[in-house]
């Protein structure tokens, strides 16, 4: 026995629901409910449909089966569904005084069967060099307006640029400090090469080539320039982690090895700066080295 719901229409096209509890052929259990979804229309459609039964508590419903875009027509109009009737339908929220309500959602679809677009062609956007230009000022000496005088070697830079990075230099340069007249500001007691290398870092925030220089003087030349960092409030440069990514960078272990080792000492305070963040994201490997060491201290 069959229960039909009446004709709807939904794209132009007739539609109708049929429901049978209770299967007469005997090649299925008698256990077995069906719900067919039918087309009544004379041409064909392309469609989809999903089932839902009602919860006769709350009036809400749940979907209990979809199915994807297929094509009805005259020669194709029904499209069954079989389900389990003690599971399903004779719950006490979809089954009451003999009562079942059963939703279905109909999608039409009309017009012509859209195609994938192919894909936008991937614009490259070149890695950021305004570091690398910078470097390039500063080697060039185009529109330099400063001068320094360092161990007795001359240094040509630009006020706006030591302005915007410490704010000791743009004391220097631009603040009371600053004697009028004077041809060149004096810098006591830093070396040459070091001021050289510091000059670079502020323009391009990284070390110049440091190649030929031997391990121990390597690790000479980044002590001396901590203490210039610290001396001109340059921040980024002057904190163990950044110190730390820059031994790793440069092969330098003693140096490498002493950071790491007074990370571990104050590894708390050291995670919260933000050296030790730039640290994780450009070298990430020396971030777990030093934290893999804490932790086995901290066990022991």
């Amino acid at each position: 026995m069959f229960i039909r719901s009446a004709i709807f229409t939904v794209g132009g096209h007739g539609w109708v629901v049929s429901f049978c509890p209770e299967m007469i052929d005997k090649e299925f259990d008698a256990d077995w409910v069906l719900v067919s979804f039918m087309f009544m229309g004379t041409s064909e459609v392309r469609a989809s449909f999903e089932l839902k039964f009602v919860d006769q508590c709350t009036g809400v419903s749940f979907s209990v089966h979809k199915e994807a875009p297929m094509t009805f027509s005259p020669n194709c109009r029904s499209k069954t569904v079989l389900f389990k009737k003690r599971s399903v339908f004779e719950s006490p929220n979809y089954l009451r005084d003999d009562c079942l309500t059963i939703e279905c959602v109909v999608t039409v679809t009309n017009g012509r069967r859209l195609t994938e677009a192919k894909p936008l062609p991937r614009i490259e956007v070149p890695p950021p060099d305004i570091a690398k230009h910078f470097a390039k000022l500063l080697e060039t000496e185009e529109g330099v307006d400063v001068t320094f005088s360092v161990g007795g070697v001359k240094f040509k830079a630009h006020k706006m640029v030591l302005a915007t990075r410490t704010p000791v230099f743009r004391a220097e340069v631009y603040g009371p400090m600053r004697e009028a007249g004077t041809k060149a500001i004096v810098i006591e007691d830093v070396q040459p090469d070091v001021f050289r290398a510091f000059l670079h870092f502020i323009y391009s925030d990284s070390l110049p080539p440091l190649d030929d220089l031997r391990v121990d003087d390597y690790g000479e030349m980044i002590r001396h320039l901590l203490v210039a960092a610290d001396r001109y409030a340059m921040e980024r440069l002057k904190t163990v982690a950044t110190t730390l990514a820059l031994a790793d960078q440069h092969n330098c272990d003693k140096l490498k090895d002493a950071c790491i080792e007074f990370m571990t000492n104050m590894m708390d305070a050291v995670v919260a700066t933000q050296g030790y963040k730039n640290l994780k994201r450009t070298c990430p490997s020396v971030a777990f080295e030093a934290l893999e060491k804490t932790s086995r201290i901290r066990k022991t």
